[in-house]
């Protein structure tokens, strides 16, 4: 038994519910390993954990995303060893700790050449693009595609994967201070939501009336409209988040009369269920990692005990690229 540090809530509401506490952390058990934490990534997924639009049962740890050193291998397990350097994206909450006991296959062992606080800024968001882009999606060479929030976490790795197989990329910004870092990470043409510019009217503009085939939109209810009218006919919008609230109230006549469009609310662990799934999407993350294709930015740190600082700074636009959490 070894004396430990999480963030834990007891309650669902704001940031203010995160309390830092210690812990009794056990031998790991029977196909388990003890992941000692170098960094946790911070997502907005965590922000639903924490507000109840995921409920969890409480009290409950929260994060999903996290990578370190395995100090502890419990029986039974095969695959790892003590050392080794391994990374995870849930589903089991708990990564904002400062070490945790997990099931050895929901790890992914890291490639020497990617860092602990690169894999933490990364692989959920990294492999959500990969399901997203080429299995979700199956976005082309040549095809032009609108990405909401382009120089957030999930949008700078979407961006950069795009342009990597070939994608013309239209992206959305909330703030002017972010255009700069949109047009950086490779969006060909940068416009201004929350009101400041007409999207959907751009993106016709923008490709000569047709609209694009792929939106891929993480805002949800704020955007929603604006991804309906850029849609190309027979389109599909990807409305993977929740940031702005859920998209609610949606008529299926609405698809119709935007041109028989398509609408998938994906998640992440419906495209990571067999070894074989897991494996090759985070291979394909690794090998786009490799190529430069996929340049995450660390934006921000926090230290693992100010997660509520964190959660406000998320919430409130005031990140840009990943964030992570440090012991």
């Amino acid at each position: 038994m070894a004396m430990e540090q999480m963030i834990r809530f007891e309650q669902i509401g704001g940031p203010e519910v995160l309390q830092w506490v210690e812990v009794d952390l056990p031998e790991p058990g029977p196909g388990e390993v003890r992941l000692r934490t170098q960094a946790a990534g911070l997502n907005f997924i965590d922000v639903y954990h924490r507000t109840g639009v995921y409920p969890a049962q409480m009290p409950s740890g929260i994060g999903v995303e996290g990578a370190g050193v395995i100090e502890a291998v419990g029986e039974g397990v095969t695959g790892f060893a003590v050392d080794d350097r391994a990374a995870t994206f849930g589903p089991a909450l708990g990564s904002y700790a400062t070490a945790r006991n997990l099931k050895a296959e929901t790890l992914f062992k890291l490639p020497e050449q990617i860092s602990s606080e690169t894999a933490a800024a990364v692989l959920l968001k990294g492999c959500t693009v990969e399901f997203m882009v080429e299995r979700a999606a199956k976005v082309q060479p040549g095809w032009t595609v609108l990405v909401h929030s382009a120089a957030g976490g999930v949008g700078q790795i979407a961006v950069g994967w795009l342009k990597g197989i070939g994608a013309t990329v239209i992206g959305t910004v909330g703030h002017e201070a972010k255009v700069e870092k949109a047009k950086a990470v490779g969006c060909d043409h940068v416009l201004l939501s929350r009101g400041q510019e007409d999207v959907a009217a751009r993106v016709r503009e923008i490709t000569g009336g047709a609209g694009v085939p792929v939106v891929f939109d993480g805002i949800g209810k704020a955007t929603w409209e604006a991804s309906l009218g850029s849609a190309a006919r027979r389109g599909l919008i990807l409305s993977y988040g929740n940031a702005s609230g859920s998209v609610e109230g949606v008529k299926l006549a609405t698809l119709n009369q935007h041109g028989s469009l398509f609408v998938t609310r994906p998640k992440l662990f419906d495209y990571y269920v067999t070894p074989e799934e897991r494996r090759a999407g985070a291979a394909r993350l690794f090998e786009m990692l490799g190529k430069g294709a996929v340049k995450p930015e660390i934006g921000q740190r926090f230290a693992l005990r100010d997660a509520a600082e964190a959660h406000r700074a998320i919430e409130g636009g005031q990140t840009t690229g990943s964030t992570i959490l440090l012991p």
